[in-house]
């Protein structure tokens, strides 16, 4: 949520900002609201300052005078709650449109109307050759019995999948080694709950215009996560924290839930586009003067973890179309997929600044002063599991439908060198 104040004070740069992100908002119908609502607020405030006077004089009256003034309270009651009245329709409508505008985009962020206008920024990597035509994963699938499918559908329907035999330890020694990199880097391990309130989906961001993308259970009226950030955002909600203890940086491991909703026909075979997937997710909470060093620092880790396991990769910087609701600024790592020859997103970062952060009510106090402000939330992908096993099947195959084993990863695999057929 952006501060009603700033979108007072410079509404056309605001305007400027939600047609950058291709997001529709009337911002002069709010502004109108915001007006009303301050006026009305204001009037109810004067009379419940009258209140509390008439209560304090009123010992000192005599009983005419009593009658009096317990006339004049009652009339102070009626106005209150007509003015109340009008609060209960002017702030269902403000609260929605102040809830429909994005956070805006950094200076330096291109203004783009597509992910066409998006900024490849650099190449990491050498694409692997073969002397033989490269099959994707599941063709390598076939022999290997590393992913069920058909038999997921069967139990849960479609874009779900068993995960089997190597790719399971596959998986546990990703986490090991996202362990090993990250924890030196401050990170802390956590294990969050993968179902939220939906007050905190709202105030991370994800609902407003994402709704139809959450799994809810309607009975507990409660949200199942599609990535960890949505539950390590709120793990200060509505405390203080110390700026000499930022950056606050959390390792989140957790499965992740999407809906896939208006994806039909994208990638409905495998486990690229899934329900359900693990994830690891890094999230930091920053002050306003270090965020843009934090978000290049988190994208530094992901290309860290991607050297190490040696897959070819390149980073782009999305422009403002291509922003969701809470991002000021973010970064995609692509990997290269020999079996299906082209680049597929494995990893976000996000710069969220404070746009989070206001609706959960997470601020620092100011060593220098002893105020406080609100603090920057980032997010970045640690690996999305599923779509690494992917890159580590395609690029590491050999000419038999056999794939190597990372280096990086043959410690956590008790030596494992090669995934053999069965």
């Amino acid at each position: 949520m952006l501060d009603i104040k700033y979108i007072r004070e410079n509404p056309d740069e605001i305007k400027t900002a939600c047609q950058n992100k291709r997001v529709k908002v009337d911002i002069d119908r709010l502004l109108e609201l915001d007006k009303k609502r301050r006026e009305v607020i204001q009037e109810i405030e004067q009379r419940k300052a009258q209140q509390n006077q008439f209560s304090k004089d009123i010992i000192k009256l005599t009983s005419e005078e009593k009658e009096i003034k317990i006339a004049e309270m009652k009339k102070l009651v009626e106005e209150i709650n007509s003015y109340k009245k009008e609060l209960d329709w002017i702030e269902p409508e403000y609260d929605k449109l102040i809830d429909l505008i994005p956070n805006s985009p950094l200076d330096d962020v291109k203004i783009g109307t597509s992910e066409k206008d998006n900024q490849i920024i650099k190449h990491e990597g050498d694409m692997p050759k073969f002397d033989f035509k490269p099959k994707d994963y599941l063709d390598l699938n076939e022999d290997l019995d590393l992913i069920d499918t058909i038999q997921a559908s069967h139990v849960s329907g479609a874009r779900f999948s068993y995960l089997k035999n190597e790719a399971v330890l596959l998986e546990m020694a990703l986490y090991q080694l996202i362990l090993e990199i990250l924890i030196p880097e401050g990170f802390v391990p956590i294990i969050p709950p993968v179902m939220v309130k939906k007050d905190i989906m709202q105030a991370m961001g994800y609902y407003t215009r994402g709704a139809d993308e959450i799994f809810h259970l309607t009975k507990d009226d409660l949200y199942l996560i599609g990535t960890s950030e949505q539950a390590l955002g709120p793990l200060h909600l509505d405390q203080i924290l110390d700026q000499e203890a930022l950056p606050k940086r959390y390792l989140g491991f957790s499965p992740c839930f999407r809906r896939e909703a208006g994806s039909y026909g994208k990638d409905v075979r495998g486990i690229l586009r899934v329900h359900q997937f693990d994830k690891a997710e890094m999230f930091s909470f920053t002050t306003p003067e270090k965020s843009r060093s934090e978000h290049k620092f988190l994208l530094s880790m992901e290309e860290k973890l991607m050297q190490k396991l040696k897959l070819p990769y390149r980073v782009i910087h999305m422009c403002t179309a291509d922003l969701g609701d809470p991002a000021a600024d973010k970064y995609d790592i692509e990997t290269w997929l020999p079996g299906q020859n082209e680049y597929r997103e494995t990893h976000s970062t996000s710069n969220c600044t404070d746009f989070q952060a206001r609706r959960l009510n997470v601020r620092f106090r100011s060593k220098e002063d002893g105020n406080t402000q609100f603090v920057h939330t980032l997010n970045g992908t640690a690996l999305a599991i599923g779509r690494i096993l992917i890159a580590i099947m395609e690029n590491y195959q050999t000419a038999d439908g056999e794939i190597k084993v990372p280096e990086v990863l043959r410690k956590y695999m008790g030596g494992m060198e090669i995934i053999k057929r069965k």
